[in-house]
């Protein structure tokens, strides 16, 4: 069995969950792939009556939906509101906007349905200006998400100084449905849910192939059982192994590094976040942080070169922790781990049709909580028969990334370019 990554997460996660081990003989709904995605989509399947068994090829929380940093951010990550309505059209880029502005709601509003202990704190999340023209921008967008009824507004310098005690922002855009968990927590809670409601969940149970067999399919997997499904769904982000080879090559994967420090005095901590509200700010090579409940600093990054980029990105990431927060002394390190983001060519989140019956999701873009909640939520409306023009998620023909073996190359060029281009307009400014 694979060692387990050591993670922020596993260290101080406070839930268990107890595998299913029976396969069952037929099943309404697989799942392939045990994420958030996955396990939303299994949550409300079970709930609307169908039986469901969901397959995890490793142990729970070993995608990215446990080695994130346990941000909650209903918005996009690399994509203007404006333009998914000029590339979508009004009625679905409206559809869009609506079900993404709402993905933090969704995430917290299971949370308490299910008494899910996650550390959930809807504080709200903040993202910053850099510059007087993102500040424009920021105030602009934060005025449209207004007019879709999102709990949207925008500070003003001062008031971002009071939040964040860094002198470089000249505003911030502050939605108020955000917030921040302890995802593995989060997700070990929702793998117990899709229980409580009559679905299964297997970990260490990959799937090699599906295939098509009269009006349904056969799941095979990779210990030579098989199964009978009548729906399929391919949940597996950017993974390219057994069956998720195909979907895991229409987006660039993007590797990034989490951080944790130990924890900060008190002071500090309400010094940085006094309302505890995680950051994100508008800066190419962006600048994240968060608190966790014991007052760790998280904040993560990407490493143009990958060889021994885990501890030299720890460092690296703690030292601009200590420069941009003006911490009084370097905080130490308790633990450094990585993860992978799928990120697609438009930076919207897509579903496949990939057979009769069958569905895929991906394309959180950097928003994997909020995201993975109304992405599972859409797969399960696919399965329960919504008709493709009502999915608020766009339904796009499966396309594979030419050269995606050389994406990563292209990903370590555009942070090069990125920290250029901040570097730049920080000069300027």
């Amino acid at each position: 069995m694979t060692q387990l990554q050591d993670t922020l997460w596993r260290r101080t996660a406070r839930g268990s969950f107890t595998p299913d081990t029976q396969l069952p003989t037929h099943i309404d709904v697989a799942i392939i792939g045990g994420g958030f995605t996955g396990l939303t989509a299994a949550y409300h399947l079970a709930k609307a009556g169908k039986s469901v068994a969901v397959f995890e090829m490793s142990a729970l929380g070993e995608g990215a939906s446990g080695q994130n940093a346990g941000f909650v951010v209903p918005n996009f990550a690399l994509m203007d509101p404006k333009a998914v309505c000029a590339k979508l059209g009004k009625a679905r880029g409206d559809a869009l906007l609506d079900h993404v502005g709402a993905g933090a709601d969704a995430v917290f509003d299971l949370i308490r349905a299910e008494g899910i202990q996650c550390d959930a704190a809807q504080t709200g999340w903040l993202n910053p200006a850099a510059t007087q023209a993102d500040a424009q921008m920021l105030q602009a967008r934060a005025a449209l998400w207004r007019t879709r009824g999102r709990p949207v507004r925008y500070l003003g310098k001062d008031q971002i100084l009071k939040q964040t005690s860094m002198k470089i922002y000249q505003g911030a855009l502050l939605d108020d449905s955000g917030g921040t968990i302890h995802p593995l927590d989060y997700l070990l809670g929702l793998a117990n849910a899709v229980q409580r409601h009559g679905g299964q969940v297997f970990d260490h149970c990959g799937v090699s192939r599906m295939k098509r067999v009269g009006n349904g399919w056969r799941v095979q997997l990779q210990d030579g059982r098989s199964l009978p499904a009548q729906s399929v769904l391919l949940c597996t982000n950017a993974f390219t192994s057994g069956a998720a080879r195909t979907l895991g090559s229409t987006s660039v994967p993007l590797r990034v590094y989490q951080v944790a420090t130990k924890p900060l005095d008190a002071q500090t901590a309400a010094r940085i976040a006094p309302d505890r509200r995680p950051v994100g700010d508008t800066r190419k090579n962006l600048f994240t942080y968060r608190l966790d409940r014991d007052n760790r600093l998280i904040s993560g990054g990407m490493a143009a070169i990958p060889v021994g980029a885990k501890a030299r990105l720890g460092k690296t990431i703690v030292a601009r922790l200590a420069s941009e927060l003006a911490l009084p002394d370097t905080p130490e390190t308790e633990v450094v781990w990585t993860g992978v983001a799928a990120v697609t060519p438009d930076f919207l989140p897509r579903i496949h049709a990939i057979g009769p019956n069958a569905f895929a999701g991906i394309g959180c873009n950097g928003r994997g909580i909020a995201m993975t909640a109304q992405l599972g939520h859409t797969l399960a409306q696919a399965v329960l028969g919504t008709p493709t023009k009502d999915l608020p998620i766009p339904m796009r023909k499966l396309r594979k990334i030419p050269f995606h073996a050389l994406s990563p190359i292209a990903a370590s060029a555009g942070l090069i370019k990125a920290r250029l281009t901040d570097a730049l307009t920080s000069s300027k400014d």
